[in-house]
């Protein structure tokens, strides 16, 4: 999996691209650490993404725990398959999708 990470106007913008399994949640975990100070927004942009695991849903649960309060949280590029997930697991209820 490779991360882009960009910065603009107090917006950081998160772009995996690959899977985002156990084995590279961990690298995801260590990209959202490392903007969290200074986010006034995240957006993650999951256009590139092909396929996400319980371990990447468990990165985004505790980013939008982070974020609750400092600012808004934002997921973008979702393809089907990952939509889906998001539907079956409940988490279309807790992130802002679009």
């Amino acid at each position: 999996m490779t991360i882009n990470t960009t910065k603009e106007q107090g917006t950081v913008t998160i772009a995996p691209a690959g899977r985002l399994d156990s084995v590279t949640a961990p690298q995801l975990e260590e990209a959202v650490d490392a903007v969290l100070g200074e986010a006034q927004a995240l957006r993650f942009d999951f256009q590139d993404l092909e396929y996400i695991s319980s371990a990447g849903l468990r990165v985004l649960l505790k980013a939008q725990n982070r974020m609750n309060g400092k600012g808004k949280m934002t997921v973008t590029g979702v393809n089907e398959m990952i939509q889906e997930v998001f539907d079956v697991t409940g988490f279309s209820d807790v992130l802002t999708v679009e």
